[in-house]
């Protein structure tokens, strides 16, 4: 089982968007059982909240669920939990590794497209539909690469 947690400042907008889009994606394969994907923030601020209300109507534009999820902040114990801890842009990163204390499985989203780079910021632009974009892209280059063997399990 390839075990994801995606992760961003708040854990309400980018991070919860890229598992339920990833949880959509393998679901649609039929691969629901290879995998188990969470998401995390790097801050305490949301910490309980639910998915920012444009962006759970991002996801539900595209039939896609987020019901259930509650804001959480990263632990140092999920970098053993967790086969891949991936962030959504640079500052997330810097914080990811403050916390875990180490990096190897540490990496951005848009790592694995043809365009890398940090994943829009909704929170600051207002602009979901970017981040959407960014994000349906860099989940699909994730999923293919893990598919394609490019990342072991």
């Amino acid at each position: 089982m390839i075990k994801i947690l995606f992760v961003c400042h708040g854990n309400i907008c980018r991070s919860p968007m890229a598992e339920f889009v990833m949880k959509d994606m393998v679901k649609k394969e039929g691969l629901e059982r290879m995998f188990h994907i969470e998401s995390a923030a790097t801050s305490a601020e949301e910490v309980g909240n639910p998915v920012y209300p444009p962006a759970r109507r991002k996801l539900a534009e595209h039939g896609i669920s987020c019901e259930g999820h509650s804001a959480r902040q990263l632990r140092k114990a999920d970098y053993d939990a967790f086969d891949m801890i991936i962030g959504m842009d640079s500052a997330n990163v810097r914080n990811m590794r403050r916390i875990c204390g180490r990096e190897d499985k540490i990496s951005m989203l848009l790592d694995y497209t043809d365009m890398p780079g940090s994943v829009a910021d909704p929170w600051y632009t207002g602009d979901f539909e970017a981040t959407w974009q960014d994000v349906e892209r860099g989940c699909r280059g994730l999923l293919k690469s893990i598919l394609a063997g490019e990342i072991a399990e």
